[in-house]
């Protein structure tokens, strides 16, 4: 009896061996990876709301291969200008390429018209360029309120806190942050000036950054400073790139009606996850920030550019660049990657029009022509 039940105790574990042994565990593929997708293209059932920041630079850096179809040029108190020569020319240009794109609106950056003035002053001069030429009024602007830490008297970190310095700490910066956008309702007067869902649109660059006691609060007067004045505010902040949406929430639930990332093509060269990966990883984080802002009562706001080079300011960099192709493929996949991600507004950021300086522009070149232009068309207009 007790051989039997040996016996059949050990052909019990013979067997488990053997079925052990059969079973190779299957090597991992690509396939298995969750970012192995392909963007697909994104029909436009209805036209896109397309702002493109618009840029002035005080020369045409060197180290730009790209050479603008109307010549190298740059500005000299808010006007293009081409070998020491103003040609305004040049922006009217520009207002008819973007109308080829059917871009709506452009968008200028503006410094504290309060706290920096000499800045805002160069700044407005730009603005006052585009106003004036012929063509504007075929043309929408809006603008970007440069929100500078230094400036307000903010700091992110240390003092007596920990928590750094809120903007609340200096009353005179305090009051001269509400009369900045008090000052900027000039702008918001003219009759192409941006809105959105018949509200004013104004958009406030690095908003991650401003510190302050209660944001809630203060973004409440801020709207009802300009309510008083006549205007209702769509307002549109940016936080830094390649971050979730929370980090910042104290900054922006309750303050904004919607949220943009910086640049997401300046993913950091040395990062090749991102660079090899970029359409996926890109279309996973836009999937989360819109899911979580949107459970806020916001809106997200994809924004694209159309390349990103590291060695134009950086000669030696070791940064991996995106390649500026002519089909603007990489470009033309960003487009989808933003279609998937819109929310219900349909807003449409692209950085930029003309910001050679970090190769984005889709501004016409003798290298890709127009094609850029018809990408961004296409892309996001229904009507051809």
């Amino acid at each position: 009896m007790k051989n039997k039940h040996f016996y059949i105790y050990s052909s019990f574990m013979l067997l488990m061996i053997a079925g052990l042994f059969s079973c190779k565990k299957k090597d991992a593929t690509p396939a298995d990876n969750f970012l192995d997708y392909t963007i697909p293209n994104v029909p436009v059932t209805s036209d896109y709301l397309v702002g493109a920041f618009y840029y002035s630079f005080g020369s045409f850096n060197a180290n730009i291969t790209q050479v603008p179809t109307v010549g190298k040029y740059y500005y000299v108190n808010g006007v293009p200008t081409v070998g020491g020569v103003a040609t305004p020319s040049i922006m009217q240009q520009h207002i008819a390429d973007a109308g080829t794109a059917k871009i709506d609106y452009f968008i200028f950056s503006v410094r504290s018209p309060t706290l920096d003035n000499a800045n805002y002053k160069q700044d407005s001069l730009l603005v006052n360029t585009f106003i004036n030429q012929p063509n504007a009024a075929t043309m929408n602007f809006a603008l970007s309120y440069n929100l500078s830490e230094s400036t307000l008297g903010i700091t992110l970190s240390g003092g007596t806190t920990g928590f750094g310095t809120t903007v609340e700490s200096n009353a005179a910066k305090l009051q001269g942050f509400y009369n900045d956008f008090k000052r900027l309702a000039f702008w918001l007067s003219k009759s192409n000036y941006q809105k959105v869902n018949g509200k004013y649109l104004l958009i406030i660059n690095n908003a991650y950054e401003l510190n302050s006691n209660n944001n809630v609060t203060l973004y409440q007067q801020l709207r009802t400073n300009l309510s008083a004045m006549g205007f209702q505010l769509y307002i549109v902040g940016m936080q830094n790139n390649w971050t979730p949406p929370a980090r910042y929430y104290y900054r922006f639930q309750n303050c904004v009606d919607a949220m943009y990332e910086a640049n997401m093509a300046d993913y950091g060269g040395s990062d090749l996850d991102r660079r090899n990966l970029f359409p996926q990883m890109c279309d996973q984080n836009w999937a989360y920030w819109k899911s979580t802002i949107e459970a806020w009562n916001m809106e997200f706001v994809p924004c694209v550019q159309a390349g990103w080079n590291y060695q134009i300011n950086s000669p030696t960099s070791t940064e991996v660049s995106v390649p500026r192709t002519a089909d603007g493929s990489w470009y033309t996949t960003y487009t989808n990657v933003a279609k998937r991600n819109a929310s219900k507004s349909r807003l449409i950021f692209v950085d930029s029009f003309n910001n050679f300086i970090s190769d984005t522009q889709i501004e016409p070149t003798q290298f890709y022509g127009t094609n850029y232009l018809d990408i961004t068309r296409t892309a996001f207009k229904v009507s051809q």
